[in-house]
């Protein structure tokens, strides 16, 4: 983190939260490649729970947010707030819709897709400027099938809910005593239990597309982890032990991995392992691996490696995957004919983020910085 003006004391730096980011998102591309062979049968799905990774991202985003702006307020206004968050995520947000727009003709399939062989070229433009804002496309607009709100990169209907998180942090949340966020917080764990556990689903999958019940479930995802973030920060509790980065990347991928709890008849169980992962598993995770330290220089490297590039894999993968999944599904592809394929789209997934990274979003997230921000040193 950077501080606002060179008066203040740069803060420590979490590696490992780094790491811990890209290892996600790299988990999160396999997951969406798995998920082209499963059918839509989360019963069978390979790195079944692959989606919560997003409920790690916001908790991760709330701690970090936390911890870089919490004793900046007052020395920044919420104009220069929003700038910096713009800033550090509007531009692969744009990228992410260009890589979708290139790609999607190229997705057309008489299955899953059998509108985008005659979809207008001005309809798909369309959709692009408007997905560079990240607002919500209306249904009326909906050029994919899906139901999206952002039909040309899925993911970025996270990117909509983290805006959101912070404007109400922002708003509202800076100014609360940590009781009362603690109380926020208990509020918000007991509506992702309720729709985990006592829900219709026994799970959180949703909150991509621009109706009540997705909107429902995205707050519902957003509102505890991010919050929750952000009071963990501000409690400090981390925990100190050795090996810290490799033991939460075991951990995230046995969270992620394992497979579906129960079965049809018994979705509460499946909830309940959600909820926990959420509530308890991620900021246990979020705490050892902010408490951790890296000393060798190679882990040290991997981290900043793996988070350079954990942002623009995540809004830049789905494009692929769209393609992918076409392929598998006319085609009739079984998971032995088509895993090398899917290695290939893993490969180019991390190929193409890093080249969006160093051409594009470093370069220009430095300019905008130089030209509207009060320091290059910003968040």
């Amino acid at each position: 983190m950077n501080s606002i003006s060179t008066d203040i004391k740069p803060k420590k730096h979490y590696e490992i939260l780094d790491g811990l980011r890209g290892v996600a998102a790299i988990l999160v591309v396999a997951f969406h490649i798995f998920e082209a062979f499963a059918g839509g049968n989360r019963f069978i799905q390979i790195i079944n729970h692959g989606y919560l990774a997003v409920d790690f991202f916001f908790l991760l985003s709330g701690f970090v947010v936390a911890y870089a702006y919490d004793d900046r307020w007052g020395r920044m206004t919420q104009w220069e707030f929003y700038k910096r968050r713009l800033i550090r995520l509007q531009p692969m947000v744009i990228m992410g819709m260009i890589i979708g727009a290139i790609f999607y003709y190229f997705q057309a399939s008489d299955i899953l897709f059998p509108q985008i062989a005659g979809m207008p070229i001005w309809k798909l433009i369309l959709t692009m400027i408007v997905g560079f804002t990240l607002l919500p496309i209306p249904p009326s607009m909906e050029i994919r099938g899906w139901g999206e709100m952002h039909p040309l990169d899925g993911p970025a209907w996270s990117l909509f809910f983290e805006y959101i998180a912070n404007i109400l942090y922002a708003l509202f949340f800076r100014k609360f005593s940590n009781k009362v966020l603690g109380i926020f917080v208990l509020l918000f764990a007991g509506l992702l239990i309720n729709y985990t556990v006592f829900g219709p689903k026994g799970d959180v999958i949703g909150g991509w597309s621009l109706n009540f019940e997705q909107m429902n479930v995205g707050f519902t995802r957003l509102l505890y982890p991010f919050f929750a973030g952000i009071l963990l920060s501000r409690l400090g509790k981390l925990i100190h032990i050795k090996g810290a980065f490799w033991i939460c990347s075991l951990l995230i991928a046995a969270v992620l991995i394992i497979p579906r709890i129960g079965d049809e008849n018994s979705l509460w169980m499946n909830g309940l392992y959600e909820s926990i992962c959420i509530i308890l598993v991620f900021p246990l995770i979020v705490s050892i691996g902010a408490g951790g330290e890296i000393n060798n220089p190679f882990s040290i490297k991997i981290c900043k490696v793996l988070g350079d590039i954990s942002y623009p894999i995540y809004i830049t993968h789905y494009p692929l995957i769209y393609w992918f999944t076409a392929w598998v599904v006319d085609n009739k592809i079984t998971l032995n004919e088509g895993y090398l394929v899917g290695v290939g789209v893993l490969i180019s997934s991390i190929v193409i983020a890093y080249l969006c990274l160093k051409l594009y979003d470093e370069p220009v997230r430095n300019w905008l910085q130089s030209k509207f921000q009060k320091s290059n040193r910003g968040s």
